[in-house]
């Protein structure tokens, strides 16, 4: 086996090893567990921060949902330096396989998120495609030529799968065919330390696992690092993300003017705005009111009702008044 580099050492006899791909695992020789507990590795190196890292991301949705619009956000964001979902982004080149619209779409939608154009950035260091051909099919090699005529290649975007996946052989089951379908951009982005989203469609079907969601089978989610479900709930947009590198995240969104915005943790929205709607019923009210009333007013669910009730008694915005009544304070 050849020997390890040794590019530092923070401790004697422990060598500090700085590994250029973002997934280390396909490592040709092995390692004794002794010598790999004395390495130290850079940290994770994210591309939109808390949300994007090196390696493969998969986002999902539904149609028409506003995938394209938040794919779109995270190429301008780091292209330009600029911010996306709160994150600030350091800039770098982007390359953008837009393959289900034209250059005067493509136009358009860049128009409405760059609103007012007398205050937008230089997008130099966006590169647009809407066409390209299939993964196993020249798709590596175009990447690979925009990769190397950049000054600091960061992110790739292609939207959708779909329309470089390459075709099924004969001989393969659906698993090993997803698997497969994705697997050479996973292992290019680890290689090159880059960061590779690829827009998805999700299942007609609801799932409590938001990854069961994603269209296809598991060799999908099992190839990619990082999944990101883009969906909408009667409580509104929300993007779900976990991955080996992230932190698991459910953001509250708002689309507003082609951008995304996010409101906050969507449990915290969520319980922010069953409040807000007890509050309003209480206002209202002329006398005490039961929880079974406030659900019935609100849509609620009863333990829900009640479980924010005992906080609004517990920060003083509520009183009790008899057995199961309650108040605002004050009235």
């Amino acid at each position: 086996m050849a020997p390890l580099p040794k590019i530092k050492t923070s401790e004697p006899g422990k060598p500090f090893v700085k590994l250029e791909a973002a997934n280390d695992n396909n490592q040709a020789d092995g390692i004794d567990a002794e010598t790999l507990l004395g390495m130290e590795f850079p940290p994770v190196a994210y591309i939109v921060d808390g949300y994007i890292a090196e390696g493969l991301t998969i986002l999902a949705g539904r149609p028409k949902l506003g995938k394209s619009w938040l794919a779109l956000g995270f190429c301008v964001a780091v292209a330009t330096g600029g911010t996306v979902l709160g994150a600030d982004c350091e800039e770098g080149d982007v390359v953008y396989l837009a393959l289900e619209d034209n250059r005067r779409r493509l136009k358009e939608r860049l128009q409405v998120v760059l609103s007012p154009p007398q205050v937008r950035p230089n997008l130099s260091r966006l590169t647009l495609h809407t066409e390209s051909p299939k993964i196993g099919a020249g798709l590596i090699e175009m990447l690979e030529r925009w990769r190397t005529s950049v000054a600091n290649p960061k992110m790739i975007v292609i939207d959708t799968l779909s329309m470089v996946r390459p075709p099924k052989k004969s001989n393969q089951d659906s698993y090993a065919a997803d698997y497969d379908a994705i697997s050479p951009l996973q292992k290019y982005a680890g290689e090159h330390g880059l960061s590779i989203v690829v827009v998805h469609h999700v299942r007609k079907a609801e799932a409590d696992d938001p990854l069961e969601a994603v269209s296809g089978t598991n060799g999908l989610t099992g190839a990619a690092d990082t999944i990101m479900v883009l969906n909408r709930t009667t409580d509104g947009p929300k993007l779900y993300g976990r991955g080996r590198d992230i932190e698991e995240i459910e953001k509250a969104l708002r689309f507003d003017k082609g951008t995304w915005q996010v409101l906050g943790d969507a449990d915290e929205v969520r319980r922010s705005e069953q409040r807000r709607k007890i509050i309003e019923a209480l206002t209202d009210a002329t006398h005490a009111i039961t929880p079974d009333d406030m659900a019935k007013i609100t849509g609620m669910k009863v333990n829900n009702v009640n479980q924010l009730l005992r906080a609004l008694v517990k920060s003083g915005d509520v009183e009790k008044v008899g057995y199961g009544q309650y108040k605002l304070t004050g009235r």
